[in-house]
This record gives structure tokens, C-alpha cells and sequence, in this order.
């Protein structure tokens, strides 16, 4: 099949999900477009659908583990359904006797959805329960090895649909192999474009023509200070940095921690499983032997980038993660960005104003907008880095990676997608949910005037400047 034959095909998929949203949408209820949400929650959920996904995104894209992309994908869908259960998305959703306005709910049409390698399961079927809640059709384009996950996640999806009588076209995905040529057909003729993963990707859906939700870099990094509880901060600094093999956006990519507990918390860490390593240069030679970062280290498990970094003999056999001492920051500075592994870079600081400081550094380089996490028993440092910071997220005493996408025991909404503001080159600054799939017609009627004075608006003004 030539070049031109790939965009015709991906014509016709959209073509077939155009006609299913309008059907959907004609003939649709609130009832139906729950229904189709369980559905494709039930899809990922169910166990040994659940396990054989998680099997076999581990045994294409060789990212993350097993055993917690299982639990990403049962937490993550779950919470997500908890999140829509009682959401209206179709018909009056709205009536504002004030104001005299109606809105209706409206659906965006076909969604388009770029799909990362890292999350070749999880991702989509947020994006996929997204759309079909608001009454979309949505259409995937995933990475050429999240290919496998994504055909096996959409057959599961349509045997439920089987079950329920609902359109498979309304899930569908590019055939074939995934390609840019391919991805960019779709960005250009759907109606909304979802985009998570590369830069490259997010600046194409910028640029394509068609309004787009895409997501900034991560490069997390998290402070930790001299009132925090340092065995609960290690402990959870660390479940969150190993989590599925650091392939999250949200995972801990730099520690910076006060001088007063340095010396305290390294010793936490190291009983929590994190290793420090002094060696920066060899660890930076070795991880981007090429200046790219090595494939041997990227999302493996703690014994294989021991082993890929050549550290077998110099850290503890029960090592999860490596903490490396670093000062430096920018691009002559490889480890203050993102890293893709178990691998953190660590900083000591003076104090708490520092710490800001180097964080500020951090994310000048990489990583505005995401999120920044802090371990502190003081209340008022986290809304002091919320104003200074170019952040969208200060998330606090929390295992950073479970905490920004969303927790049951946090009021986030539960996504796999992050806006991260202007400061990230977005067009939003939240968890991308549920109602960024919905559009409103607003019908608006006449009113009592609401007509002030104009010493009602500028009485207070003149008093300081006169008229």
C-alpha cells in the first residue's frame, strides 16, 4: 500500500466514525452514552483482559512492568468512572432562571487521540470513555510499537459493544502501522485533537488547523524540607519514582532537599531503596552513551539499569532507584531533565528560598507548567510555591505520580494527561477530563436589564483620581 493509499484509509475510518457520531448523537440519551462509557471501562477492567494488556504493552513497546500497569489500569479507569457517574453530558445540562440561559450539551464530533508507547492501554481507554460520555466517536493513532495494545483494547471494546448493541465505528483506530504521515491526516480532519506524548507531536496538533488539548513536558521535581516526616517522604518519593518504571510524566525527576536534613534523608532514602551515587559523570556517561538516553536504561526494572549503568558491585542488592548527587542545571546538565528511568538527580540546598530557586532553575530548563511536589509540615511554603513557581500543580506530602493524575484521597481529576498552562505551551492548565469532550449551545433569553450607574462602577475610582 503506497503513501497516498495510507491517507485514504484513514479518510474512510474517520468517514465511518463521522456517520456513527451523528447517529450516536441523533439518537442518543444520557442512558446511552453511560452505557457506552461502561462499556470500554469494563473493556481494560475485567482481570485477565486487564493482565494480558499490561503483558503484552510490557512485551511490545519493552517500557514499564506488568504488575503496575495493572494497576493503572484498573485505579486509573476506575477513578475516571467515579469521576463521570454523575456528570450530565447530554441534553439540558444546565438552567439559570438569573440569567435567563439554557445550555445544552453538545459533543465535539470525532475526536482524534495520539496514543504514547508508555501507556498503550491505560491512556486510550481515558480518552476512548472521555468521548463516548460526551457523545463522540473517537479515533486512535497510536505510536508504531503501542500498535498491538491498542488493536487488543478496541476488540475487547467492540465484544462489549457487541454485548449492549452499540456501533463499533464509534472506537475505532488508523490502520496499519502507525506513521507521521498517517497521525497527521487524522490531526488535520477530526473535529478535536487529543495529544499525549512527544513535543513534536503536540506542536503538530498546534499547528494542524483543528483545536487541540495537548499536554507540556514533565520534569518533575519535588523539595523536600527541614519540617518534613523524611522516612514517610522517602518512602513515598520512592513508590511514585519506580512506579511502572518511571514511565510516567509525573514521576520524581529531580530531589531537592535542604542542607539542615540532607545527611537524614539520603539514610531514609537508602532504607526506602534509594541508592545515593556520587559518580555523576559516569552515571551521565552511560545513560546518554550517545547523547541520546540509552534504551537499556528507559523504563527497565531497578536489576536491569543497575546492570545496563554497570553498578552491580556499587550499590545495596535491594536497590529500587538511584538518587545522583548533582549541581549543575540546563543542557550541559543532562540529569536536571527528564530521564525515563530509575534514575533521579539530587541537590542540596541552603534552604527553603534555595530550594525555590533551583526548582525555578529546574523548570526554566524543563518541565514548566507540569508540577512540582513538596514534603514540608508547613502550610503556607506550598502556597509560597504556587506564586512563585511556573507550575500548575504544588502537590503535597503525596507520592507525586499518583497524586497529579489524580487519587482517591485527592480532588484531582483523574487523567493520564496533564495541561501544563502557557508556561508549557498549552492552551490548558488542568487534568485533560471529562469536560474538555463537551461543547454547550446556550440559549439565552430577554431579561429584567441589569444596567448600572455610572457612579456604581467608577464612585471609588474617582475618589482617587477624579473625573
Amino acid at each position: 500500500m503506497n503513501a497516498q493509499d495510507d491517507l485514504t484509509q484513514v479518510d474512510l475510518v474517520v468517514t465511518r466514525a463521522r456517520k456513527a457520531q451523528q447517529d450516536y448523537e441523533k439518537n442518543g440519551s444520557q442512558c446511552r452514552y453511560d452505557r457506552a462509557a461502561q462499556a470500554a471501562a469494563w473493556a481494560i477492567m475485567e482481570p485477565s483482559r486487564n493482565r494480558h494488556l499490561a503483558e503484552l504493552a510490557v512485551q511490545t513497546t519493552g517500557l514499564g512492568n506488568v504488575p503496575d500497569k495493572i494497576t493503572k489500569n484498573h485505579r486509573k479507569t476506575l477513578g475516571l468512572m467515579r469521576d463521570i457517574s454523575e456528570a450530565k453530558t447530554f441534553g439540558i445540562i444546565d438552567e439559570n432562571a438569573q440569567t435567563g440561559i439554557t445550555e445544552i450539551a453538545r459533543p465535539m464530533g470525532v475526536i482524534g487521540a495520539v496514543v504514547p508507547s508508555t501507556n498503550p492501554a491505560a491512556t486510550p481507554a481515558n480518552n476512548i470513555i472521555n468521548a463516548l460520555k460526551c457523545g463522540n466517536a473517537i479515533v486512535l493513532s497510536p505510536s508504531p510499537k503501542g500498535v498491538p495494545s491498542c488493536e487488543t483494547l478496541l476488540r475487547y471494546i467492540h465484544s462489549e459493544f457487541d454485548k449492549i448493541g452499540e456501533n463499533p465505528d464509534l472506537v475505532q483506530m488508523v490502520p496499519g502501522k502507525g506513521s507521521k504521515e498517517k497521525t497527521q491526516r487524522l490531526l488535520e480532519i477530526s473535529d478535536l485533537i487529543v495529544v499525549t506524548g512527544s513535543q513534536n507531536n503536540v506542536k503538530r496538533a498546534y499547528s494542524s488547523g483543528t483545536p487541540a488539548l495537548a499536554v507540556g513536558a514533565g520534569n518533575v521535581t519535588v523539595i523536600v524540607d527541614e519540617t518534613c516526616d523524611l522516612n514517610a517522604a522517602a518512602q513515598k518519593i520512592t513508590a511514585s519514582k519506580t512506579f511502572d518504571n518511571a514511565t510516567s510524566c509525573s514521576s520524581e525527576n529531580a530531589l531537592v532537599v535542604v542542607d539542615a536534613v540532607y545527611d537524614d534523608f539520603v539514610l531514609a532514602l537508602a532504607a526506602s531503596g534509594g541508592a545515593l551515587i556520587k559518580d555523576e559523570a559516569g552515571v551521565v556517561a552511560k545513560l546518554w552513551p550517545d547523547g541520546h538516553l540509552n534504551r537499556s536504561v528507559i523504563a527497565q526494572d531497578a536489576d536491569e539499569m543497575i546492570r545496563a549503568l554497570d553498578l552491580e558491585n556499587q550499590v545495596p542488592p535491594d536497590t529500587e532507584f538511584l538518587a545522583v548527587e548533582t549541581e549543575g542545571v540546563g543542557p550541559d546538565h543532562p540529569l536536571s531533565g527528564e530521564k525515563l528511568s530509575r534514575v533521579a538527580a539530587l541537590y542540596r540546598v541552603r534552604d527553603f528560598e534555595g530550594a525555590v530557586q533551583k526548582t525555578a532553575q529546574i523548570l526554566s530548563h524543563q518541565g514548566a507548567g507540569h508540577s512540582v511536589g513538596l514534603h514540608s509540615t508547613d502550610p503556607e511554603r506550598a502556597i509560597a510555591l504556587g506564586v512563585a513557581l511556573p507550575t500548575c500543580r504544588v502537590i503535597v506530602n503525596q507520592a507525586h505520580c499518583f497524586a497529579t493524575g489524580g487519587a482517591f484521597n485527592n480532588g484531582m481529576p483523574f487523567s493520564l494527561s496533564m495541561g501544563c498552562g502557557s508556561w508549557g505551551g498549552n492552551s490548558i492548565d488542568d487534568n485533560v477530563h471529562w469536560k474538555h469532550f463537551l461543547q454547550t449551545t446556550k440559549v439565552i433569553r430577554e431579561i429584567p436589564p441589569v444596567e448600572p450607574e455610572l457612579e456604581d462602577i467608577f464612585g471609588d475610582y474617582w475618589q482617587v483620581a477624579g473625573q
